[in-house]
């Protein structure tokens, strides 16, 4: 389906076309290891029904968090089953060897809870990481590299949510994705295209090369992929809990691979080796952090604070724009509108965010209506700002003035995944999980099955203007700075409206904000908000556009204001759940991006 022809499609034709096909896929089942796979679950859209609701980008993944729902596990269950059989259908966008942020809502106590996941630093790390001679070095050799592996904290984020509110053991939940990495997955044309995008660089390790180059060719769209390596890693896990990540043989392997990255013979890559210890993996915690919490429109929006910059980015832009009428603007003041509030928030963002455990950073200011007063000021009808623009100082608000020098925005890779779960009882997740670039350091632990993150070029190489602070830089056990963004909104009474995220790197901030205002503000229904073309202004002198507006006239309107615009072929992939009462959710995803989205329910109801 056109992107463009979904808005001429009623929402009520939509979800019943979605669940005549929904309702017939089953739920993943095991098969022996050589015999082929069966079809996969089809991807819909959209589902309503009972029961409670998984939307991810992956047909199976889905089918796995279903599962535990249908068998009276929680959304926790659903989210965790569903996050490891992405590690094996999405293994260049998330997995055991990465990090993420888990926002959670619990229905009895009608609170926000969240778990910082994100990857860390070597003890070792100083701001000089990615220095050579006190410059940095090239960006290709970072992103590829043992260099580049910050400490894993996915297996811990699975580990911490279940012990807080979770109600299946891990060993239950990894079932599902044990089996599908066991008896395959039938490769779509996502999962080829991300592979030869990488060809290159798997090639180059033999561990990812024999995994993902079988013969040394990028698997064939409808062949099927296995992953017994995986698998075992998997029972692992499910045997000695997640512990088993940071202590222990597979600690060992993940050090090793690390500090001695396994390069082909012959290759001519330079891949610098990294300093993780055993000491590293066993140190690492995740942190229960208090959410980042704004109103907008009678509602509560919570996100993911620092170390993630989400949830302040998302929350100071929806501040300024709520001193406009969305509802009644054309699509071109809208768009105006849009894109400048991300301009200024990405400028504030990237003087005061960085890990809070480093760095002051001022999460109650920057979420303050008086700073996003002192900022919508800048915001003029007839007129565009320039980036890179100065930021503002959220601990001395001053009307329409900068806090300093302006600086350009440093560049994050734009991979990683997003699923959100609810359950029976009115519990939601939103959780977002990574590797960093697609492929992530293309470093396979020989013998696991998964690849390590890249985690650690998402802090700044080096100041981008040596004048001015940047808290991003690399430190000792530091987490890099993130622009993840679970989202979950409440209605003034404390029950969920719905829950969503998405990937993209920095682009996450835009795709969150956009799917959010076209939803809450332009009335589109969900699935509809998802899919609506993107732009994405991140304090950049031109804004990225998708191609559904490339080709609008909207383009012309905005330009003949000032605005500048690149284009860019997709940005994000979201997906997310809406609470439509009486029991029933709504499940939304992609229509087409990443090859579109799969969003189930328990119990479809037309």
């Amino acid at each position: 389906m056109r992107r463009s022809a979904l808005r001429n499609i009623a929402l009520p034709a939509l979800v019943a076309a979605a669940l005549a096909v929904g309702a017939a896929a089953p739920p993943t089942v095991a098969t022996p290891a050589p015999a082929p796979p069966a079809p996969p679950p089809v991807k819909t859209p959209v589902a309503v029904g009972y029961g409670g609701a998984v939307a991810s980008v992956d047909a199976d993944a889905s089918a796995a968090g279903i599962e535990v729902l249908r068998r009276g596990g929680n959304a926790v269950d659903a989210a965790v089953a569903t996050a490891a059989a992405l590690g094996v259908t999405e293994p260049y966008s998330a997995g055991i060897g990465g990090g993420g942020y888990l926002v959670y809502y619990d229905a009895a106590s009608r609170s926000v809870h969240t778990v910082d996941g994100r990857e860390t630093a070597p003890r070792s790390a100083d701001t000089a990481l990615f220095l050579e001679g006190g410059a940095p070095i090239p960006f290709a050799e970072g992103v590829t590299s043992g260099l580049a592996v910050g400490t894993p904290g996915t297996a811990a984020t699975w580990e911490t949510a279940l012990d807080a509110w979770g109600t299946r053991p891990l060993r239950s939940l990894l079932a599902p994705a044990e089996r599908l990495a066991q008896r395959g997955f039938t490769v779509d044309a996502t999962f080829r295209a991300q592979t030869e995008a990488n060809r290159e660089r798997f090639a180059d390790f033999p561990a990812s090369a024999a995994l993902f180059l079988p013969g040394g060719r990028s698997p064939a769209v409808g062949s099927v992929f296995r992953n017994p390596d995986l698998a075992r890693t998997y029972r692992e896990l499910g045997r000695r809990g997640a512990g088993a990540l940071y202590r222990g043989p597979l600690a060992d392997d993940i050090v090793r691979t690390v500090r001695r990255p396994p390069v082909a013979e012959g290759a001519d890559r330079v891949v610098r080796p990294g300093d993780l210890t055993r000491g590293d993996l066993r140190a690492y915690r995740t942190v229960l952090r208090a959410p980042t919490e704004v109103s907008y429109r009678g509602l509560r929006v919570y996100g993911m604070a620092p170390s993630s910059s989400g949830g302040t980015t998302v929350g100071e832009a929806l501040n300024i724009l709520e001193r406009w009428d969305l509802s009644r603007a054309s699509e071109a003041d809208y768009l105006h509108r849009l894109i400048e509030a991300s301009r200024i928030a990405f400028a504030d963002r990237g003087r005061w965010v960085g890990d809070p455990a480093f760095e002051d950073v001022p999460t109650r200011g920057l979420l303050s209506r008086g700073f996003a007063d002192s900022r919508a000021c800048l915001v003029r009808d007839d007129t565009v700002l320039t980036s890179p623009l100065a930021a503002g100082d959220p601990r001395d608000p001053a009307r329409c003035a900068g806090g300093g020098r302006a600086v350009p925005t440093t560049y994050e890779g734009e991979s990683t995944t997003h699923l959100t779960t609810a359950d029976r009882w009115g519990n939601v997740v939103s959780y977002t999980l990574t590797i960093e670039q697609t492929g992530g350091s293309a470093i396979t632990v020989p013998g696991r099955g998964f690849l390590l993150n890249n985690e650690l070029t998402d802090f700044s190489f080096a100041p981008a203007d040596p004048r001015v602070h940047d808290p991003n830089l690399p430190g000792p056990g530091k987490r890099p700075r993130s622009s993840m963004a679970p989202t979950v909104v409440l209605d003034r009474h404390g029950a969920p409206v719905l829950a969503l995220g998405s990937p993209g790197g920095s682009t996450i901030i835009t795709t969150v904000l956009q799917t959010l205002t076209n939803h809450l503000d332009r009335g589109m229904p969900l699935v509809e908000a998802i899919a609506a073309p993107r732009a994405s202004q991140r304090n950049q002198s031109a804004t990225d556009l998708e191609p559904g507006l490339w080709d609008a006239r909207t383009r012309g309107e905005l330009e003949a204001l000032g605005h500048r615009f690149r284009p860019h072929p997709e940005l994000g992939a979201v997906t997310g759940i809406q609470r439509l009462g009486g029991g029933r959710w709504l499940a939304a995803a992609e229509t087409e991006r990443r090859g579109g989205g799969a969003a189930r329910v328990v119990r479809p109801v037309r």
